[in-house]
């Protein structure tokens, strides 16, 4: 096998040279060009859309949906010392939500959800704390009335620091009253996240406000952070079988049309730049053919010296994988270059932009000159980083080299109709 491959390599290098300084030197380097491409857009579009996307999850799982829920807990010191002593815990937080029709002074009203948090609980989550940053006042609940809002709610109710809020309506069990105006609050903090709809709809309160306004049937939800939060299955599983009584899901289940949302969103793009590597297979798998149309005669003196049909086939195999490697190596490497500095990409984008606009607007419209900026939109784009996952840029490495492969593969059958004697004779 071991010298099989040796003269099948030998060959394929000569065979090779021989293109590269002929005419159809073009079509190589085109169809490594064409892998590089796909594979370097496919690694910064996966980049992209996984920074975006990350985002997203990254809050939703650190402030609102944790990594696993749990209801119906009968003993919590017994269940809280059973989770610690569990590898992949991290940490647990209790929490009650409910829905409200929150008013400001100001008249203007917005729904929203109250979240009403261990505050302690909250402070020592590294998560949480990454995820949850203050832009105005402070994460402050010690007091019972104090209220921290996201701030596109602040800014729909027109309030600021030391503003009131009254929680006009609120869902609740029973024993709380639907409509009441003395249910008030001070807002001390006002809070971002990388998701617009935990800005736009969540506020938090303290746990003793929960159990005030929420009513006595309210029920009490203990959320747990994962060391690994793809591991919540193994982690409901074993508690399933330690409390057998427990109401608990996970993320995945929770967030199940969201997430699938994503996902889907993720595979389409994913398929449509896939469309690349189809336009450069076909294009090998042309040139192939016509390179082993115009060796058949080197073929046929191959066979005719004892080779088997497979061992020539693999010599144009071997080309084909060669320009493959090529290509997925060179676009795999400007493809994570290009994400890892996405942030300075996008600006320089952003600039090239503003000076292009300003360049026409002088020659065609200078009147206007002064309504010329730049998109502010780039710059929030800067701001989130792609992230590239090894996982993913395998398969996108991989993918673009057996495009290649297989193209040569489909495109040196035709050695396998080759007669040795039936060609040396026409030649």
């Amino acid at each position: 096998m071991f010298i099989n491959f040796r003269w099948i390599r030998f060959v394929s290098k000569k065979m090779n040279r021989i293109e590269k300084e002929g005419r159809r030197s073009s079509n190589s380097f085109l169809s490594m060009l064409g892998i590089a491409f796909g594979v370097m857009a496919l690694t910064v579009v996966m980049g992209v859309m996984n920074g975006f996307q990350m985002s997203f999850i990254d809050a939703i799982l650190e402030l609102t949906s944790y990594h696993v829920r749990v209801e119906n807990i009968q003993n919590e010191d017994e269940f809280l010392s059973w989770c610690r002593n569990q590898k992949d815990f991290k940490s647990a937080t209790f929490f009650y939500d409910s829905q409200t029709l929150m008013a400001s002074s100001r008249g203007l009203q917005s729904p929203a959800v109250i979240r009403s948090i261990d505050f302690d609980s909250a402070l020592n989550d590294e998560g949480f704390n990454k995820e949850f940053k203050i832009i105005a006042g402070n994460f402050d609940l010690k007091d019972e009335d104090s209220i921290v809002l996201g701030n596109t709610l602040a800014r729909k109710l027109g309030v600021n620091i030391g503003s009131k809020v009254v929680l006009v309506a609120m869902s609740g069990s029973s024993d709380t009253p639907l409509v009441s105006d003395s249910r008030v609050f001070t807002v001390n903090g006002i809070f971002f996240t990388g998701y617009a709809k935990i800005n736009e709809a969540y506020s938090f309160v303290n746990l003793s406000a929960g159990e005030k306004y929420f009513g006595k049937k309210a029920v009490k939800k203990t959320g747990i952070k994962l060391t690994d939060y793809s591991a919540d299955s193994f982690f409901i599983s074993r508690a399933k079988d330690k409390f057998p009584d427990l109401k608990i899901s996970g993320w995945k289940e929770y967030n199940r049309s969201f997430f699938g949302a994503l996902r889907i969103e993720k595979n389409i793009l994913l398929l449509l730049i896939l469309l690349i590597f189809v336009v450069v297979a076909v294009n090998i798998f042309n040139g192939m053919r016509k390179l082993v149309f115009e060796r058949k005669a080197e073929s046929a003196v191959l066979l005719s010296f004892g080779a088997r049909h497979i061992h020539v086939q693999s010599v144009f195999m071997l080309q084909g994988f060669f320009t493959g490697l090529k290509g997925s190596v060179i676009g795999l490497l400007c493809g994570l270059l290009i994400s890892l500095n996405m942030k300075q990409i996008f600006l320089i984008i952003s600039k090239v932009m503003y000076y292009a606009s300003y360049f026409f607007t002088m020659i065609f419209s200078p009147q206007n000159l002064s309504y010329v900026s730049e998109n502010k939109m780039y710059s929030v784009y800067a701001r989130i980083p792609a992230r590239v996952f090894p996982f993913e840029t395998v398969m996108i490495f991989l993918f673009g080299l057996s495009a290649s492969l297989l193209a040569s593969y489909f495109a040196g059958r035709a050695v396998l109709k080759l007669n040795a004697a039936e060609v040396l004779r026409d030649e």
